[in-house]
């Protein structure tokens, strides 16, 4: 399990239920984390899958690292990639993997 800032953010972030699969849909989850682009936000409940990014913790205010969401579609493509929705990723960019590769190719 990822260790975050503090031992609450960890906590919420660990958060499962036993009624709900998507924490999205979950009332009691509170705060989502993308591994891929290392981004923290408040889910919004409105029955989609939204959130608003965060930039410190809630509980201990911490600065959060800042969101690697553009370096990661500029990455993409530069490496050929101009829809990697659509198109077959490399498997790293599937997590935060893709960030070790860049830093030590």
């Amino acid at each position: 399990m990822k260790k975050h800032c503090c031992d609450a953010m960890t906590q919420y972030l660990s958060l499962t239920c036993k009624d709900h699969n998507d924490p999205f849909e979950c009332p009691d989850v509170l705060i989502s984390y993308s591994d891929r682009f290392e981004e923290y936000g408040l889910i919004i409940h409105d029955g989609g899958a939204s959130s608003i990014s965060i930039d410190f913790c809630p509980w201990c205010g911490t600065k959060l690292p800042d969101s690697k969401r553009d370096l990661w579609f500029d990455t993409l493509e530069a490496l050929g990639f101009d829809d990697p929705g659509e198109q077959d990723i490399p498997e790293s960019f599937n997590s935060n993997k893709w960030l070790d590769d860049i830093k030590h190719p």
